[in-house]
């Protein structure tokens, strides 16, 4: 059986973890937290920017799944170290890199994106993520690995708990019939990405070897604006519907003097004032997968944060 290696334990590497192993996958996880291995799980803690320890941490790996994000303030310092020690170890290895990109590296566009589109970002962390992603295609091209790279836009569904704009200032408060505040015009329609959707999507792209050396997009099911989202939310977990109102922008500002995460979420704040669209297409159609239901999309979220919110409580 070969190894399956998974970086960062975050939503989606969890979820791409758990697919391997219920598939009957060998499967090591490599995150910086240590945990207690699990059925079908073996978890190794190391940084991943260390490329001696990754290689060795590594070897026998039949695919390498890049799941792993440094902290969303420190992407320019961060990144860059830390793919170039995943691709030295999948070089090393003779491994796949199976590399989770999003959507920053286009930059704003007018119409829906496709992978065709340029990665024309100008921001900090768009360009960060668009050079990541151009070097991962230079090193195919070279021969030096074999990858292919799967781009999701905003996570949401079960495990996603932070960084996820339908996340923990959402669905918690649904839960208790509070009104929810959203970044960006609640009513632009946005493309959420469904987390179990993306570690199939990520175990499909490493299987179709024709889809190597190529980026693709998620399948995604159709836009919803955050009011949709929040009033589907609330439908699936019985409560009456809830007010959405915008985070004041001046409130944003200010909180933005005291929060890095606040003041790196200016960059990104185009992606939720006007219509934010996923073309997947493609990728339905050259992996045979299709979005979750919606109906089981809110019925396993709602499920999920209820669960946590009574295990914390």
């Amino acid at each position: 059986m070969a190894l399956q290696v998974v970086i960062g334990f975050g939503p989606a590497g969890a979820a791409t973890a758990a697919l391997l192993a219920g598939r009957g996958e060998r499967v090591r996880v490599i995150g910086r937290s240590p945990r207690d291995d699990e059925p079908g799980l073996e978890h190794v803690a190391l940084d991943a920017a260390d490329q001696a320890a990754l290689v060795e941490a590594t070897k026998g790996a039949a695919a390498i799944y890049n799941c792993a994000s440094p902290p969303y303030p420190r992407w320019a310092t961060d990144w860059p170290p830390l793919q170039a020690s995943i691709c030295a170890a999948a070089e090393a290895n003779d491994a796949l890199l199976v590399s989770l990109g999003n959507l920053y590296g286009y930059g704003p566009v007018d119409g829906p994106l496709t992978e065709n589109l340029p990665l024309a970002a100008t921001g900090t962390k768009g360009r960060v993520r668009a050079l990541l992603s151009e070097q991962l295609h230079a090193l195919h091209d070279e021969g030096r690995i074999r990858m292919v790279e799967v781009r999701a836009s905003d996570f949401f569904g079960p495990g996603v708990t932070d960084g996820g704009h339908l996340a923990a200032r959402v669905v918690p408060n649904v839960l208790r019939e509070q009104k929810v505040q959203v970044f960006g015009d609640p009513d632009a329609p946005h493309s959420w990405t469904y987390i179990p959707d993306v570690a199939r999507t990520l175990v499909a792209a490493a299987r179709e070897e024709k889809a190597w050396g190529r980026t693709w997009h998620v399948p995604t099911g159709p836009p919803r604006s955050a009011r949709v989202m929040v009033a589907m939310l609330c439908e699936a977990a019985g409560v009456a519907p809830v007010a959405v109102q915008r985070l004041s922008p001046a409130l944003l500002r200010a909180g933005a003097l005291v929060s890095p995460m606040l003041r790196e979420l200016r960059e990104v704040r185009y992606q939720f004032d006007r219509p934010y669209v996923l073309d997947s297409r493609a990728a339905q159609e050259c992996f045979d997968i299709t979005p979750t239901k919606e109906k089981d999309q809110f019925a396993e979220t709602v499920i999920w944060w209820r669960d946590r919110l009574a295990t914390v409580s």
